[in-house]
């Protein structure tokens, strides 16, 4: 059976954060965006955004986006 789409794109972000793509403070693509750039709902996407908010991982910023934070995501 395969891994729920919402924690391959959790996973996938937390890689990229791990790896320097993406850096502290650095800004996440638009909710929009990243149903395009990995081919799931909207509802996967904000599935993923709750878990990784709620590791510490990023942090939303009501009207201005979504955020890496400074803690180091365990991957």
């Amino acid at each position: 059976m395969s891994e729920a789409a919402y924690l391959q794109v959790a996973r996938d972000i937390r890689e990229r954060i791990a790896s320097g793509q993406l850096k502290p403070g650095d800004k996440l693509p638009s909710f929009n965006a990243l149903c395009e750039q990995y081919e799931v709902s909207g509802t996967v996407i904000r599935t993923a955004m709750i878990l990784l908010k709620a590791e510490g991982v990023i942090d939303g910023r009501q009207g201005k986006g979504v955020y890496v934070t400074d803690r180091t995501p365990q991957a």
